[in-house]
């Protein structure tokens, strides 16, 4: 019964996008284990059982996690089904501090990227490392491209992270230098409809992404900053994120469309995603708050 019931769960969530692969096969372990000690309906003590059969309490959490949830799916049909307390804690860990690059610091490791010995890396490092600081793709996403994604309207991200497609626009002058890439990527891999390919004539891989952006880092010495935080490829991504939030205009209603734009823009699943930036750059806040204190002073006016 309880196994069937997850079935259930499992297929309402994946039509609404979600993926649950790893969830799903432990959603079906902890039916099993459930059944096996003749419990039909989620109950609390074998949910707790269950989840502390993992390692750590980070795992513990999480396994917890995904039972509450499917408790509370099933409970707003059945009251049999108990919703467990949240024992082992929070499911996720803080998000770390962001590495925010400047303007300066992305040129300079975009030039040191084009320093290696080989033609077709010095291309394919220069194009990508700028096509991620002036879009704010993810890497996954640009590596995932096809040469059909690219039209004149801009980039076609086909079903990523959150299993959604959308258009991201190009600005003539990316649409210039992606074009110029073309030109020598074409040839040297006319098999693969890859736009970015290795050495090997192969699609990028993300092991090949983050080791380019090592050495480039390297080349150009950039320190870590607090909370250890350092720079990744995703800083790029970040690096666009902030740039795009502070030519955020004023107005509450135009704050609140600029920032939903920004949230479809970047792929996010939640708005609230973007509005972490806000709390997790330094900049950001300091800016918030002297545009609170102006508004508290002009009001006391």
């Amino acid at each position: 019964m309880l196994t069937r019931a997850v079935e259930t769960y499992l297929a309402v969530r994946r039509a609404a996008g979600f993926d649950l692969r790893s969830q799903g096969s432990q959603l079906s372990s902890f039916a099993a284990f459930s059944e096996a000690r003749k419990r039909h309906y989620v109950s609390t003590d074998i949910a707790i059982e269950w989840a502390g059969l993992a390692r750590s309490v980070p795992q513990r959490a999480r396994r917890l996690g995904m039972v509450i949830r499917l408790a509370r799916y099933l409970r707003a049909e059945d009251e049999r089904h108990e919703v467990p307390p949240a024992v082992f804690g929070a499911e996720t860990l803080p998000r770390p501090t962001p590495y925010i690059l400047t303007g300066e610091q992305i040129s300079q490791l975009i030039t040191a990227a084009s320093q290696s010995k080989y033609r077709i890396c010095r291309a394919t490092y220069r194009a990508l490392f700028s096509l991620l600081a002036c879009t704010g793709m993810r890497v996954s996403e640009a590596t995932q491209l096809r040469l059909d994604d690219i039209s004149s309207d801009g980039l076609v991200i086909r079903r990523t992270k959150f299993r959604k497609s959308r258009l991201v626009p190009l600005h003539e002058t990316a649409q210039a230098g992606l074009e110029r890439y073309l030109q020598q990527r074409r040839p040297y891999a006319p098999l693969d409809d890859h736009v970015f390919v290795s050495l090997r004539r192969k699609p990028l891989s993300r092991s090949d992404v983050e080791k380019a952006f090592r050495m480039a880092v390297k080349r150009i010495g950039l320190p870590p900053r607090r909370g250890r935080a350092r720079p990744t490829p995703h800083s790029l991504r970040h690096a666009f994120a902030v740039r795009a939030l502070e030519t955020c205009p004023d107005g509450r209603d135009a704050i609140t469309k600029h920032m939903l734009a920004l949230s479809t823009y970047l792929g996010h699943s939640k708005v609230a995603d973007t509005y972490w930036y806000l709390e997790a750059v330094p900049e950001l806040m300091r800016e918030i708050a002297e545009r609170a204190e102006q508004f508290a002073m002009g009001k006391c006016r």
